[in-house]
């Protein structure tokens, strides 16, 4: 595969992150409007009329809570793609809607595997090896070898 396939496949387009962004603002905006009659309705029992108790704004919980719901649709809708979130039902445009979770997969498995073998490595460190030279050809031989693996004289 080239360089610049492989690229490709791993971008996420401009117009998901926009759609993932807008989702994410919606549902932080979403989330204090719904917070917020909490602490507007411990704000009226903690004050001095609290015999005349007003109903806290109870439309705001409620369009926060719709936003919030609304805004995580549409941030998992551009997140994985019309077809890799299961809106559009297409295999090949899910896959392609995925790749660039996928290229992410197999890289941080990559990367894993590499750390493995290297602290492996670290654990067992090999014993020097003593290697025995022949006075007649000088070629190195085993420690344990009695003739010289070049030239057959004794070691």
């Amino acid at each position: 595969m080239k360089q610049s396939d492989q690229q490709g496949r791993s971008k996420i387009s401009n117009h998901r992150k926009l759609a993932y962004y807008v989702g994410m603002g919606m549902t932080g905006i979403g989330l204090i409007l719904f917070l917020s009659v909490f602490v507007s309705a411990a704000s009226q029992m903690s004050s001095t009329a609290f015999g005349g108790f007003e109903s806290p704004p109870i439309m705001r919980g409620i369009i926060g809570f719709i936003m919030v719901f609304i805004g995580q649709i549409i941030a998992n809708i551009a997140k994985k793609g019309l077809a890799g979130s299961g809106v559009l039902l297409d295999p090949d445009k899910a896959r392609e809607d995925l790749a660039p979770y996928t290229h992410m997969a197999g890289g941080m498995v990559k990367d894993v595997v590499a750390g493995y073998h290297e602290a492996e490595g670290k654990d067992q460190k090999e014993a020097p090896q003593v290697m025995l030279r022949c006075r007649g050809c000088e070629t190195l031989n085993p420690e344990d070898a009695k003739y010289c693996n070049q030239c057959g004289e004794l070691l």
